[in-house]
């Protein structure tokens, strides 16, 4: 049964892995797919239909199959191991899991508006929307890792000044590249 869950375990981990890979690069396209709709009429249409194209595979192929199968890991795992539901540190991770499925959502409301081409944010909106996976993937792992969640303050202002951190990173990359356009 040990061996079972390990392996559980391992594919839980592998889907986890190409789940937020799906979610980065979405985003990323997302960005340049708003890019694009600044371009000149030729050169916006080729892009569009090509950004739409990597978007549909990507989400359909592999983000979307990898959140399930990822989710079908987790049930199974808890299945052989209940007792991690009693675990503080579980319970805030659960809450974590459920941040990632509404951005998960909300990012398909995005994907599917895009492929309309009707792009409701900008590609600086993105940029920013990118960070929320990354957010919560540092703090997954790390209350995976740590198994504490009575140190949830310390790991809450490390959060706060990692985003803090982003942000000042997004900003000056925004002025260096303004800078060199």
């Amino acid at each position: 049964m040990e061996q079972l869950y390990l392996y559980l375990k391992a594919l839980h981990l592998i889907f986890i892995v190409t789940w937020f890979a799906g979610l980065f690069y979405m985003v990323r396209l997302f960005v340049y797919h708003a890019e694009a709709k600044q371009k000149e009429e030729s050169e916006q249409s080729i892009l569009i239909k090509q950004y739409q194209v990597m978007q549909y595979r990507l989400w359909y192929i592999i983000t979307w199959p990898s959140a399930i199968l990822a989710s079908i890991f987790a049930f199974l795992m808890l299945h052989l191991n209940s007792g991690l539901l009693f675990a503080t540190y579980f319970q805030v991770k659960l809450v974590f899991v459920f941040l990632l499925y509404c951005y998960h959502f909300k990012c398909h409301q995005i994907f599917l508006a895009l492929q309309k081409n009707e792009v409701q944010h900008t590609s600086n909106f993105f940029r920013i929307w990118n960070e929320g996976a990354t957010l919560i993937l540092f703090a997954v792992v790390f209350l995976i890792i740590v198994k504490s969640a009575i140190n949830w303050i310390f790991g809450v202002i490390g959060i706060v000044i990692f985003s803090m951190v982003l942000m000042l990173g997004y900003k000056l990359y925004k002025k260096i590249r303004e800078k060199r356009d």
